[in-house]
């Protein structure tokens, strides 16, 4: 899952943004409106978590603009002020969630997972595939109901892989989705993940190598 987190308190969003990475989400970061319509004009985002209170342009205007733009990007909306009518003012912009502050992390991740969920066909909570079994929600992976350790990055990788059903999924879609936009695009990065992964999953081999194409399970 690729997120965009908006916050002009840095110390917040970037905290924001660690603790979404060590959930195996992909997560970009900025501090201002201005930004964040740059960063979403350019990269395909499942949910963007947006402060409402932003410098340079409001964070009303940022979630009036994607929905202008009929984009599948589901926004949870931050704001200091937990007033049942800035609530609804939110909803009727666009969001698709709210979360005043303070909030407990554990709650921002749950909101996002399950926005994340609403951006595609719908999938079961606990994916399954060729003996894997992985629970997004509890970040676990079993095979052959044995549990497997996996790093986030491969955690997340295998995510992608087994949410598209099947279906070849490029290394350049790998790094769209299990990786932010710091990550060097020429890197072998994703080849040296995927064998990381086949390694810890074991034989016999489920991760297909689709030469030219990239890779499915």
């Amino acid at each position: 899952m690729r997120v965009l987190v908006v916050e002009d308190e840095q110390l917040l969003a970037d905290a924001v943004a660690t603790g979404l990475r060590r959930e195996a989400m992909a997560v970009d970061v900025v501090y201002d409106g201005a930004a964040a319509l740059e960063r979403i004009g350019v990269n395909d985002y499942d949910v963007v978590v947006l402060d409402r209170d932003l410098p340079l342009v409001h964070g009303d205007d940022v979630a009036r603009k994607i929905v202008e733009l009929g984009m599948p990007t589901r926004i949870l909306m931050l704001t200091a002020s937990g007033d049942v009518s800035d609530r609804v003012e939110g909803l009727e912009l666009g969001a698709d969630d709210y979360l005043p502050k303070p909030f407990a992390f554990s709650e921002l991740t749950a909101r996002v997972r399950a926005l994340g969920r609403r951006t595609s066909v719908p999938l079961p909570p606990v994916l399954e595939r060729a003996g894997i079994k992985l629970d997004p929600n509890r970040r676990e992976v079993f095979r052959d109901g044995k549990e497997i350790q996996l790093a986030p990055k491969e955690f997340a990788v295998l995510e992608v892989l087994l949410r598209s059903e099947g279906a070849v999924v490029s290394a350049e879609q790998l790094l769209e989705k299990a990786w932010d936009e710091n990550t060097d695009p020429f890197t072998n990065v994703v080849r040296v993940t995927v064998m990381t992964l086949r390694r810890k999953l074991g034989e016999p081999a489920v991760i297909v190598t689709v030469p030219g194409s990239g890779y499915r399970i």
